[in-house]
């Protein structure tokens, strides 16, 4: 994106004319435009903005003195509090992207109470900060247009209501549709995809089926107004976000029926062994006390806990939908504030899409992590993905500089059930070449056999 006075600004950061994101020194800013100066003012002096930082529903800022990135439309810079991993709706867990949904409607309410309402309803301004859903667009809000029908409506609907239903009703793996339609699932996909029953729910008639119906119909009609004229009293502006926060707390998912959401009632460790591992990591971690670390193939994120209960930043990735549910729930259950489990598949990772493959950053390029856990993974890389030891030492290697990883040898009762339905063409898949390979890109700092298995768990330093 276009620089001025030696400042970027975000390349994800262009499409609202109140203003956008830059960074200097490595700092992310928010410059606030003229433009939007009315409203700016409105929701700092309303109270809204102290009431909904209080309740953790967004993020906080300071007014700063910094020069603007483009002092012409300038009134203001303020500096957002630091988000330690920004997060994509793709790679939300069911039950995060429901808490976004409500969160954005109640955030609605309180607004409407106030004077102001959302203009925009984008899942991607929404981020899990420590433990809480949390807007992080302070230039969300407007003042409340008296009589007018919610501009956000249809963008509400697209980010949230769309894909929970097609992940509640139809299949969990839709949720993946959003990293197609950055914009939002279009609701006349939704209706075809969604179950004839889901029309017998009034919620769901009203908000996607008969809502697409009605798009369709004006996209066909050669006079279809640029802009709606229809008035909407603020009573019905407030029954029809009721309508879409009941509709929304009625869609629920099971998280079971998945390949791996179950793993820890099937691994082949014995209880000393599984106390062992858990024990070693731990240690490593408190040796190396790395302040953000990233478990690749964390299933519910048991591992993970190891370093978010030590107050350290953890990502907790896995493939698998419900593995990933049930980890997020402990998160709300236990009220942890440095988890964040997230959907990944690490042969397909979230790429970098949006405008000019710039608009949404890749899931590698957004942070580094200090430590890096490939726990009960490499097996799965290179057998079931035949993925080379060369080309996953060189993965690994640019996450972090340090890498906690197990290595499970074809003896392993969970590699030969990988091998049974495949042939076996993987002679190199050796311990010894194991460590051959992952010679060329770390130093072994610590290297432990794990109690009674046949498996090793590695501490790698990156040379």
């Amino acid at each position: 994106m276009k620089q001025k006075n030696n400042l970027s600004q975000h390349p994800a950061s262009f499409r609202d004319p109140s203003g956008f994101i830059f960074s200097a020194q490595g700092v992310l800013y928010r410059q606030v435009n003229q433009v939007y100066r009315e409203n700016y003012t409105a929701l700092m002096e309303s109270g809204l903005y102290e009431k909904l930082v209080k309740s953790g529903l967004l993020l906080p800022h300071a007014e700063v003195d910094v020069p603007a990135a483009d002092p012409g439309p300038a009134y203001k810079v303020i500096q957002p509090e630091s988000v330690a991993f920004v997060s994509y709706p793709y790679e939300w867990p069911f039950g995060l992207l429901k808490a976004a949904a409500l969160a954005t409607l109640s955030i609605q309410k309180r607004a409407l109470k106030q004077g102001l309402w959302l203009k925009d309803a984008s899942a991607y301004n929404i981020q899990l900060v420590r433990g809480k859903v949390t807007l992080i667009d302070t230039l969300s809000f407007e003042k409340y247009p008296e009589g007018q029908p919610w501009v956000a409506y249809r963008q509400f609907c697209q980010h949230f209501l769309a894909p929970l239903a097609l992940m509640a009703h139809t299949d969990i793996r839709l949720g993946q549709l959003l990293q197609v339609h950055l914009d939002g699932i279009p609701l006349d996909l939704a209706s075809r995809l969604l179950p004839w029953h889901t029309r017998l729910d009034g919620g769901l008639l009203v908000h996607i089926h008969l809502h697409a119906q009605a798009q369709q119909k004006f996209a066909n009609s050669s006079t279809a107004p640029l802009k709606s004229t229809s008035r909407m009293p603020k009573e019905s502006l407030i029954g029809l976000v009721e309508s879409l926060e009941s509709t929304v707390k009625k869609l629920q998912w099971k998280p079971e029926g998945t390949e791996w959401g179950n793993y820890y009632e099937m691994t082949n460790y014995t209880e000393d062994s599984a106390l062992k591992k858990r024990e070693l990591v731990s240690a490593w971690v408190n040796k190396v006390a790395p302040t953000v670390v990233w478990d690749m193939g964390a299933n519910d994120g048991s591992f993970s806990r190891l370093a978010s209960e030590k107050g350290i930043f953890t990502v907790s990735f896995d493939i698998d939908p419900a593995a990933v549910e049930k980890n997020y729930r402990q998160v709300v259950a236990n009220k942890e504030k440095d988890l964040l489990p997230l959907r990944l598949d690490l042969t397909n990772p979230s790429p970098a899409i949006g405008w000019h493959n710039r608009e949404r950053n890749s899931v590698f390029e957004r942070a580094q992590a200090g430590m890096v856990f490939a726990l009960a993974l490499i097996h799965h890389l290179a057998i079931s993905n035949n993925v080379p030891f060369l080309l996953l030492a060189g993965f690994f290697a640019d996450l972090g500089p340090w890498l906690v990883i197990e290595f499970v040898p074809k003896s392993d009762s969970q590699v030969q059930k990988l091998l049974q339905s495949r042939a076996d063409i993987f002679p190199e898949y050796t311990q010894e070449k194991f460590e051959e390979v992952f010679a060329s890109r770390y130093e072994i700092a610590e290297k432990v056999r794990v109690g009674e298995s046949e498996r090793t768990l590695y501490l790698l330093h990156r040379k």
